[in-house]
């Protein structure tokens, strides 16, 4: 009932919004239907390019406008700043990068496969072990793609109220809704308020989703600037029906295309009686005051002085708190698939995770060094469960808890056309060693041309539930003493225009801990963590572009992978991973609508997917059976009128005539072709 309040709430503001004049706000030319910038853009290529050079060299100018006037507002002026401070402005146009965006996730989901039903799980086509973490993470990963962490919160400075409503159709009974409103009350504060709800049936037995993410920001900053705070309170609750799978003997009847067996309620499922959730709450605060700031003085009447350093110094605190966990619920054991299990009616695990951290830094900006920092943080974890268990003699605790002392350094600075930045951390004290080191250097070769190279280190402990797990299963209660996860990533970036942009990153990975299935047992779902002792090669290029000639275009993807860990077969990846889109583009009845359509195709090379395990909301290795080589095709038709965003799209079409073998994991069948229909509205006071 509280999420259908949010919801409510927010539809009958939007709709206010809307009933209001629009004129006090420029709409975007017409003929712009280039992405440059987009409302979650991070990437500093895409701050660079810009539409206009002085928009550039304004975005951070506009976060100190006063007194906004209606009439003179500009789409440019509603403002989007990330954890990093990276700016941007809100983008209404459309684009094929605004089609890929439009699903459950919000963000461009090439490399990922979702499962059945909208809102649950993706397995994943690639990874991409770049990391500066330095304490392990909570575990249950496939729960967490739509988890949204301190960098996928934004803030906002806007000089009118702005409203943002996403719908869009789910599977069978549902729908995906997502709202949003911000507003700066004054010049100096701002706040947001936002909350994505998704209800969806789905089409197979036990497969209902049902998901709410909220979240509230908030941005202040004096008017000398000496001092900005921000912060953000996010609750989140996501909840997925488990079903298992088809049964082994339902496989040949799913492949077989028979008209009874595409009735997909008539399979009958591994089990249909469980469930698991992944609740979290967040309260996160960032503040930062300038010790003094002599970078704004005018320049004395001497020459001289201009050589002088003109420098700022700056202290900031974040203050960061999570309490979130997960839950499976069963009402009785599926045995056959899991094991032997101490209760034989209403099973529940539940593990827990507080997490508290303080950072304190140290900032100094100046124009001839650059900018330098030096922190000094304090982490506080609690992961565990409320009793002691004792299996065949042994003891497995029920907590993992401590604090951890660490310190870092960055450092940035332009010199001679090229963009560095370095950054290091270490972990001092405490019961999990840990660090980091990372460097990066960008040039604009061009106009249209950019280049950036990347090199990370990281050591890391592996995930909590690796090290610690309870369960009501006989099978899934483990503590284990992993040693560090090692990689070194080097990366590329070579981009001009939309001709080209080519990606290329090679990581060496040692001590890789991983799931898969516990050896010498009967069970078919019974996993355990393991730990790679050798080392794995991991090589991805990724190349995009775009080719356009008149009014059609042809968008591609295309990935390329190759691992190479001594035959293990523990990190399977497809070789090839491709995504094609031919589109044609036109304006009609006068300008007054843009439209775009045409099809897209998914593909993706034969190789060992990894099975999906809903006890642990864990993926885990197989090589029993390869899968892929199955086309997806998607028939999509998507207009813009004013500041909305329509989108209808065909997916799946081809399911019927190319083959039943579609699988988003070993026995978890592809979506089946659907229609789906959906909106983007933006809303401007």
């Amino acid at each position: 009932m509280q999420k259908l309040n949010y919801v409510l709430f927010f539809v009958l503001l939007s709709l206010s919004l809307f009933g209001q004049d629009d004129k006090s706000v420029a709409t975007p030319p017409q003929e712009k239907t280039t992405d440059s910038l987009t409302v979650k853009t991070q990437d500093s290529l895409a701050v660079a390019t810009t539409p206009k050079e002085e928009n550039r060299k304004s975005l951070l100018d506009r976060l100190t406008t006063t007194d906004a006037d209606p009439e003179k507002a500009n789409i440019e002026d509603y403002l989007i700043i990330s954890v990093e401070h990276d700016t941007t402005y809100v983008d209404t146009t459309l684009s094929i990068q605004k089609d890929y965006k439009y699903n459950y996730l919000r963000r461009d989901n090439f490399g990922l496969i979702p499962f059945t039903n909208i809102g649950q799980t993706y397995n994943s086509l690639t990874y991409d072990f770049k990391s500066t973490d330095l304490i392990p993470s909570f575990g249950a990963r496939a729960r967490h793609f739509n988890y949204m962490e301190v960098e996928d919160i934004y803030y906002y400075n806007v000089p009118t109220p702005l409203t943002e409503l996403l719908y869009k159709t789910a599977f069978e009974q549902g729908q995906l809704l997502d709202s949003f409103i911000t507003v700066n009350v004054s010049p100096q504060l701002n706040f947001s308020i936002a909350y994505k709800g998704l209800r969806s049936l789905g089409q197979y037995q036990n497969i209902l989703t049902s998901t709410g993410n909220f979240r509230a920001t908030s941005n202040y900053k004096t008017k000398n600037e000496r001092y900005k705070v921000r912060l953000h309170i996010v609750t989140q609750d996501l909840s997925n029906q488990e079903n298992g799978g088809l049964q082994e003997e339902d496989i040949p009847n799913f492949e077989s295309g028979e008209e009874e067996f595409l009735d997909r309620p008539v399979f009958d499922p591994n089990f249909d009686d469980a469930e698991n959730i992944l609740e979290g709450k967040r309260f996160f605060l960032d503040h930062n005051f300038s010790i003094f700031d002599t970078s704004k003085r005018k320049n004395d009447t001497l020459k001289t002085n201009t050589k002088k350093h003109r420098g700022q110094l700056s202290v900031n605190h974040t203050l960061m708190f999570e309490d979130k966990f997960y839950q499976f619920d069963q009402e009785a054991p599926a045995t056959e698939l899991f094991g032997e299990a101490f209760q034989t009616s209403d099973l529940r695990d539940r593990v827990t995770l507080e997490h508290l951290n303080n950072t304190v830094a140290l900032n100094y900006k100046d124009n001839l060094l650059g900018t330098f920092g030096v922190n000094a943080s304090s982490t506080h974890y609690n992961y565990g469960y409320d009793k002691i268990v004792i299996l065949n003699g042994e003891t497995i605790t029920n907590r993992l808890r401590g604090e951890i002392i660490a310190a870092g350094a960055n450092y940035k600075k332009f010199y001679k056309g090229f963009n560095l930045k370095a950054a290091g951390g270490v972990n001092i004290t405490g019961d999990f060693e840990g660090n980091f080191l990372t460097g990066e250097a960008s040039i604009q070769l061009s106009k249209d041309a950019f280049a950036k190279a990347t090199i990370t280190q990281n050591s890391k402990a592996p995930n909590f539930n690796t090290l610690l797990y309870q369960s009501t299963y006989r099978g899934f209660n483990w503590q284990n003493n992993f040693s560090n996860t090692e990689t070194q990533q080097l990366a590329l970036q070579l981009k001009y225009k939309k001709l080209v942009n080519l990606t290329v990153d090679y990581t060496n990975i040692s001590d890789y801990v991983y799931f898969a299935g516990v050896e010498n047992t009967e069970f078919e779902q019974q996993i355990e963590p393991l730990q790679n002792d050798g080392t794995i090669s991991y090589l991805r290029a990724k190349l995009e572009n775009e080719i356009t000639v008149g009014k059609f275009s042809l968008n591609n993807t295309v990935l390329y992978q190759s691992v190479d860990d001594n035959e293990a077969n523990i990190l399977n990846v497809p070789e090839i991973t491709t995504r094609n889109t031919l589109y044609y583009s036109s304006h009609l009845f006068k300008r007054a609508m843009f439209l775009q359509t045409g099809i897209t195709l998914n593909y993706f090379t034969k190789f060992f997917l990894n099975a999906y395990n809903p006890l642990l909301a864990e993926f885990y290795v197989q090589n029993e059976r390869e899968f892929g080589e199955f086309p997806r095709l998607d028939f999509f038709i998507n207009a813009k009128i004013r500041q909305t965003r329509i989108f209808l799209k065909a997916e799946h079409f081809n399911s019927s005539f190319t083959g039943f073998d579609f699988y988003s994991a070993p026995n978890v069948p592809y979506r089946d072709f659907t229609v789906r229909f959906g909106l983007v509205w933006n809303f401007f006071l």
